[in-house]
Formats: C-alpha cells, sequence, structure tokens
C-alpha cells in the first residue's frame, strides 16, 4: 500500500511524511552505513528531544554515514501498516527499518521499552540478540536509561554508556571494517566492548542466588570489568549544533533549544541525571550566541529555549540572558527558561525574559516541609518560596505551577500536608501583592509525581512505597487541596511503580517485558494505553515478584545488576549522602567546595 495512501487514513499525517526543513537526503550507495535513529514514541515527543538533533546532525556529518529518523506508530497507523503487512520506515528516504544497518534506540524513559519490541516486530526483527542473523540490522541503544541496561540486555547488541558526540564516531570506525566484510559479528562486538563506554551484554553473563539477588558476573571474554561513561571534556571545543530540523506539526517543545552547559552542583538526592552528568562544563558566551545565531538564522524559530538541568546555575546568566533580549527583541524571539529556581535571583532573570513575551512559570519545591527538602538536598527554603510568590505577582503573572514528589524516603503526614500550605500560600500572597489594574485571578496548579528510586542515586537502596500506599497518599491531598484557586494534578503510581520495577531491574525482566508485549503492552507512558492488568498477568505469568525490585530495602553490600557500569560517582559517596538523608543533614552545593563525589577522579583522571 502506498504511503499517500496510508496518510489520508490517519489522524495525524505530518507524522510520517518527512522532508522538513534542515533534514538530510543523501544517495544510498553500496558502501553507505546506513543508521536508523529510533525514538519509541510519536513524532511530536521526539523531535522535542535535543539528542535526536544533535545525533542525527553529528552522524550525517560523515560522508559515509546516513542516519534516518523512525518513531513509533500511533494505533491508527500501525493497524494499518499490520492489515497490509507493511513495515514501519524511515522519515527520510521510506526505507524498511529491516534495511538499515544499524538500528539505535534512544533509552529515555523505562515505559517505552514495549514499543521497541513494537517496532522491532513491525519491521520483522527477532527480539532476542541471540535469535538474529548475520543479514539482520545491528542493535544499539543509550540515553539515561541505559545506566541500568540488564532488563534490555537480552534484546540489544551493545549499549552506549554516558555522552554520545565521540563515542559515536569511534563506534562507526570500528563499524567499518564489519560493514566492509572483513570481519564477523562477534569480532566487530569484541572490538566494540574495547571501546570506552560501550557495554556489550553477551560478554557478560549474571549470576543470581536463590532469592534472586545477583550474586556475580562472570565475564565471557577479555572485556573491561567495569565500563567508565564517557563525557565531552571541552563543552567549547565538542561538537556544536548548529542548525536544527524544524517540525511540519505542532511538537512538545517547539522551538529553538540551545544547550549551555552539562552536569549539576545541587547535589538533589532523588535526581538521577544530576549524579550521572557530572562534573558540570559550561559553555563559553561566545559560543552559546553563536550557536543561537546559526540556529534561528537557518530554522526561523520565534523562541528559544536555554537548557541544562539547572539553567540559572549557569555561571553568567543574568548577562547573557539581558544580551539575549537586548538582541531579539525587536524581532519578537523570546527567551524561554526550563524550571526556575525559588529565589529571587531567578526573579531578576524573569524580569528581562518578560521583556518579550511572558512565558509560563514552573518552579519546583519537590517537598512540602523544611525537613524533607533537607532530607532531599533540594536547597530551597520556606524564605525563598515566600519572596518569590511575591516577586512574580507583583510583575504581574497569575498562574504559578509546582511540582512536588511524594513518596520519599522518611515522609510524614507532615510532609504532605506541607503542599497544601505552600500552595495556599501562594494563593494568599497573590491577594496582597497583585498590581492594583489585574482582573485576572489567580491560580496555583499543583501537581505530585511518585518517587521512583534510581541507579547511581543516594536513594538507590531505598524501598519505593507500593500502588495502594501512593493513592492513599494522593486521596490525602485531594481531600486537603480543596481552594479553588488551586488545581491539583498527579501522576498515575501504578505507571510508577512499573518504572520503579525497570529502573532497578535485572535480565531476568526480559521475558516479561515479551509477555506484556505479546499480551498488549504499548505506549505504556501514555494513560489511555497503559493496561496495569496486563502487566500484573505478565509477572504471574512469568513468575516474577514486580515487588522484589520496589518495596524491598536494599542492603549497602547487595550487588545491582549495574554495578559493572561506572558513572564517576563512588558508591561510598552515595551511600554518605543516603546516611546524611535519613540524618536530615545537607551537603553543600559543589561550586561551593567539593564534596569528594569522585568524579573527577574516576572520569577525569584528576585530584578532587
Amino acid at each position: 500500500m502506498k504511503l499517500e495512501a496510508m496518510l489520508q487514513k490517519v489522524e495525524k499525517p505530518s507524522r510520517y511524511i518527512g522532508g522538513e526543513l534542515n533534514t538530510f537526503n543523501k544517495e544510498i550507495t553500496d558502501n553507505m552505513i546506513r543508521f536508523g535513529f529510533c525514538f519509541p514514541d510519536v513524532y511530536e515527543v521526539g523531535m522535542s528531544y535535543l539528542g535526536l538533533q544533535i545525533i542525527y546532525n553529528l552522524l550525517n556529518g560523515e560522508e559515509d554515514v546516513f542516519c534516518e529518523r523512525i518513531f513509533s506508530p500511533w494505533k491508527d497507523m500501525e493497524d494499518i501498516l499490520r492489515e497490509h503487512n507493511e513495515s514501519v520506515v524511515t522519515l527520510e528516504s521510506k526505507s524498511k527499518l529491516i534495511d538499515m544497518d544499524i538500528i539505535g534506540f534512544t533509552l529515555q524513559y523505562e515505559l517505552s521499552y514495549t514499543n521497541i519490541l513494537n517496532m522491532l516486530n513491525l519491521a520483522g526483527i527477532p527480539f532476542y540478540a541471540s535469535e538474529r542473523m548475520p543479514h539482520h540490522p545491528l542493535i544499539v541503544a543509550g540515553g539515561p536509561c541505559a545506566y541500568n541496561p540488564e532488563p534490555l540486555a537480552e534484546f540489544v547488541d551493545l549499549f552506549f554508556i554516558g555522552e554520545g558526540e565521540e563515542q559515536l564516531l569511534e563506534f562507526i570506525e570500528a563499524y567499518r571494517p564489519y560493514k566492509a566484510g572483513k570481519i564477523t559479528k562477534d569480532e566487530f562486538l569484541l572490538s566494540a566492548a574495547q571501546i570506552g563506554g560501550v557495554y556489550v551484554p553477551k560478554f557478560y553473563e549474571p549470576v543470581y542466588e536463590e532469592s534472586g539477588i545477583l550474586k556475580e558476573v562472570k565475564r565471557l571474554a577479555d572485556v573491561p570489568e567495569k565500563i567508565k561513561k564517557r563525557i565531552v571534556r571541552d563543552f567549547d571545543k565538542g561538537y556544536q549544533l548548529e542548525t536544527m530540523i524544524v517540525p511540519l506539526a505542532d511538537v512538545v517543545h517547539d522551538r529553538a533549544m540551545i544547550e549551555i552547559f552539562r552536569g549539576c552542583t545541587k547535589g538533589c538526592r532523588f535526581c538521577q541525571a544530576g549524579m550521572l552528568y557530572r562534573p558540570i562544563r559550561e559553555k563559553k558566551p561566545e559560543t552559546i550566541k553563536s550557536n543561537i545565531s546559526k540556529i534561528l538564522e537557518s530554522t526561523g524559530f520565534e523562541e528559544l529555549s536555554l537548557t541544562s538541568l539547572s539553567t540559572l546555575d549557569y555561571s553568567e546568566i543574568e548577562t547573557l540572558v539581558k544580551e539575549l533580549v537586548e538582541k531579539y527583541e525587536k524581532e519578537s524571539i523570546g527567551v524561554s527558561l526550563p524550571s526556575l529556581r525559588l529565589d529571587s535571583f531567578s526573579v531578576d532573570v524573569v524580569k528581562e525574559i518578560q521583556k518579550i513575551r511572558k512565558t509560563g512559570l514552573t518552579f519546583a519545591p519537590e517537598a512540602g516541609t523544611q525537613r524533607m527538602r533537607d532530607v532531599i538536598n533540594k536547597g530551597v527554603s520556606s524564605e525563598n518560596i515566600e519572596s518569590t510568590f511575591r516577586s512574580i505577582f507583583a510583575l504581574g503573572w497569575h498562574r504559578v505551577k509546582l511540582y512536588f514528589m511524594i513518596g520519599l524516603p522518611t515522609e510524614t503526614e507532615e510532609d504532605l500536608y506541607g503542599i497544601n500550605e505552600i500552595a495556599n500560600l501562594g494563593a494568599y500572597i497573590f491577594k496582597q501583592v497583585k498590581p492594583e489594574d489585574m482582573k485576572k485571578t489567580v491560580q496555583v496548579t499543583v501537581s505530585t509525581s511518585c518517587f521512583v528510586p534510581k541507579p547511581f542515586t543516594p536513594f538507590q537502596w531505598m524501598p519505593q512505597d507500593s500502588v495502594e500506599t501512593f493513592y492513599e497518599k494522593i486521596d490525602y491531598l485531594k481531600s486537603k487541596l480543596i481552594n479553588r484557586r488551586v488545581v491539583y494534578n498527579y501522576h498515575d503510581p501504578k505507571t510508577s511503580v512499573l518504572e520503579g520495577v525497570f529502573a532497578r531491574g535485572d535480565r531476568k525482566l526480559s521475558k516479561v517485558l515479551v509477555r506484556a508485549y505479546e499480551l498488549g503492552a504499548k505506549f505504556d507512558g501514555w494513560q489511555e494505553y497503559f493496561n496495569y492488568a496486563i502487566w500484573q498477568r505478565a509477572f504471574e505469568e512469568c513468575g516474577i515478584d514486580p515487588d522484589f525490585y520496589t518495596v524491598r530495602e536494599r542492603a549497602y553490600d547487595e550487588l545491582f545488576p549495574w554495578d559493572m557500569i561506572d558513572p564517576g560517582v563512588s558508591k561510598s559517596y552515595l551511600i554518605q549522602e543516603n546516611e546524611n538523608a535519613i540524618k536530615g543533614v545537607t551537603t553543600q552545593d559543589c561550586r561551593d567546595g567539593c564534596t569528594a563525589c569522585g568524579v573527577n577522579v574516576n572520569i577525569i583522571g584528576g585530584a578532587c
């Protein structure tokens, strides 16, 4: 069936057309290395991912590499593909997925794993690496979830651990002899395993105790005992993104995105990204402004976003924002920032941003009381929260979003009630300080997510709340958040608990993934598709107890499925931070003095 005919039958044909501004369309030759970049979600989500833009342009900068994009088809398109026995295809050349040399999945979210299986199934590619023949594409994966690769280890040939700009090019160099037929697949995989940051699961065999706890990991070849994450050490000399694909449809983040630094110095104990992306590396303002100028010139975007884990911690953020506003104000190009810090400095930057247009304001107190914020090392005081409310409402804002987590370690009812107090405080302060001519009423939106313990965080040993406990806490908040100026949204605990299973899971979960997929699981991150009963049945049929991965507290000496990965941050530091959390003792920001997390020694090779 022709693509044109298919597009007439789907809700959003723009998801499958391709041909956007700044895409590549190379001549396909026998020597061309064809790389299919697969995002296991829909176009609107995938095209908002900055990493896709970086990898797409990086790989297509290689003369003998053609990187093409593939996104998960929505149900309407999938139904048509299956009805006519068609394969999912690339956006660039409309080639079948099975015609790629390499298929690369980005692992951003554990609940996208069934979409990976669905895309392979639509392409006619066996799930298990052991069942694939030499003519099948090589399956690779990277991204934050790759730091615990084990739930997908049976399906993926190799994982990239860390930042991929340099690592990917080294991988392509090692792949060229295999493409030319000079070495076998096993020989290639063995050579790839010697590349820093590459994990090849087939060369590592987990051995379990009768209890199900990991006993040891046997190496089956001459491969590294520990896989050290890769980082780009000099952010100014590394690959610079100077153009972006302009989507044909509205996407989640439809704007120019400029990464201004990597890493975070705050040390929030729940935050995996804050631990994984250390050490902090800033781009110089001149590099940032050059990137912005080239991206805006080549795309025509009317908004630019300065992105990082904690944008306001950029050392020259105030000067940078002022200069950007001054330069682009006449062109009505807005400047936006990710969720803001709750302090007075944030407000100073917001004043500059609002000169062009008022963007939405989002803050993340994370917890309702000072005690709980100290436990998680958030570094936000009650005074910060109150002063921020006063400042933003006095400036004319009347809507604010606040993000919190529930189920954090040591949480009490008082901590939950504190969420209600902060929301009501915002509504109260608005009445006090709003401009006299302000006719609009305040809206404070409270959103809660359920805490998920993640690998390589101080809380990786902690138990996760059960589904029932999460619902009890949500019901409690519903009973308290009754102010008509306050809107309450909450994340589904069932998806959070499933996320917790795969976040700290092992290879035994591969059979659960396959069985859940066979029973109909896909798009599990989408509420309209998520079916918890399917997963319960899959766990039961596979003889796997999900509580083993979630509500169970770990001992400090337990061997974890992800312990063959070295993120730079030492386990002794994480244990120390976990102990500090239990005591309610805070740890200073790295910018105020090194906290000896180990990343400088283990990754950079220098002294702390």
